[in-house]
């Protein structure tokens, strides 16, 4: 009988050890100071340019990535930026905004985490936010209070920003007038000789934070002009444009201002198929100048809705996670500007 060797099977291969600043440091032939000043940003530090590239280079090649939360240690506070999600959909023009937004931080050495829709809002939801030890907090929409801001600041946010209509105690503030841009449509509709002027009204209530404002700021528009505005709840359905349009005679309108462009494709669509004429007989206008109404036929005028720069807010996160005990600031942002093509 032949004996087999009873030789060990071979070893499979462990885990690839986790690769470390000092290996990065050994490579790069630097220390492992200079890898921090470089990995991190650091501006105090005058590092050369190709010092830089090297453990740039060697950072890639071992495939290492600093340890954010050692990071945060160091700094006494992290570098992350919690936008949660609107409780709306706000569409293309927004999330242009976001991406300029994320951009500028990330040039900043910061990271944007955006927190996902949850059953809680506002003030309730500050606490699941503040679990995550942000360093600066950008809270969209109405619903955050003045509590939830100190819940905040007290679990280390040193900068909570709202983008919205009005100011909360505690907080900086980009004030956006959405009554600005019934305003600007209204006005351009009577100027172009229209008096029996719709709006339509998203029946989604999530939209009403903007919708409200727009909709007074066109009643706003032409107060004490005799000319007459009629709210126009509508649905985000081609059924529930056809009802509308089905009506539209009946209504006497002779122009319409939409909530946005999506809504006026809606019901532009819907009232060419029951024979209105646009400009002709009823006017219609948008808001948020999306290019695709501009390949309508008749192209769509609009109000072009300027939000905020991107680097702006950055540079305001930075003051504020930089020196937090300043007082808040309160900027205005919002533009809106009519862009008239054939629809009007």
């Amino acid at each position: 009988m032949v004996q087999i060797p009873n030789t060990p099977p071979s070893a499979s291969p462990g885990p690839r050890s986790v690769p470390t600043s000092a290996d990065v440091a050994r490579l790069a032939g630097v220390s492992r100071a200079t890898v921090s000043y470089v990995l991190n940003n650091t501006s105090t530090v005058r590092i050369s340019e190709p010092t830089r590239r090297r453990v740039l280079d060697a950072a890639r090649e071992l495939g290492y990535v600093p340890h954010a939360a050692a990071r945060s240690l160091r700094a006494g506070h992290s570098r992350m930026v919690l936008m949660p999600s609107p409780a709306a959909p706000l569409g293309p023009l927004y999330g242009r905004f976001v991406s300029e937004l994320q951009w500028a931080l990330g040039r900043l050495d910061y990271t944007v985490v955006q927190y996902g829709t949850t059953a809680a809002r506002g003030d309730e939801a500050a606490r699941a936010w503040a679990e995550l030890r942000p360093v600066a907090v950008l809270v969209p929409g109405t619903e955050l209070g003045p509590q939830g801001v100190s819940l905040l600041r007290r679990s280390g946010a040193r900068a909570v920003v709202t983008l919205g209509p009005a100011c909360v105690d505690g907080a900086h503030a980009l004030l956006m007038d959405q009554a600005a841009v019934g305003h600007a449509a209204a006005a351009h509709l009577y100027a172009r000789g229209r008096r029996r002027i719709g709006v339509v009204v998203p029946r989604d209530p999530a939209l009403e934070t903007f919708s409200r404002p727009r909709l007074d700021g066109a009643r706003d528009a032409l107060r004490g002009t005799g000319a007459e505005i009629t709210e126009l709840p509508l649905a985000w359905t081609e059924e529930d444009a056809a009802r509308l349009a089905a009506r539209w005679t009946g209504l006497g309108l002779d122009a319409v201002f939409t909530y946005d462009d999506e809504y006026a494709m809606l019901l532009m669509r819907a009232l060419q198929d029951t024979g209105v004429r646009i400009p002709e007989d009823t006017a219609v206008i948008g808001a948020d100048d999306l290019m695709l109404g501009r390949l309508l036929r008749p192209r769509l005028s609009t109000v072009r809705v300027e939000l905020p720069s991107g680097a702006d807010l950055a540079a305001l996160v930075d003051r504020a996670v930089r020196n937090p005990g300043a007082a808040p600031e309160t900027h205005r942002v919002l533009g809106a500007r009519v862009v008239r093509r054939e629809s009007t």
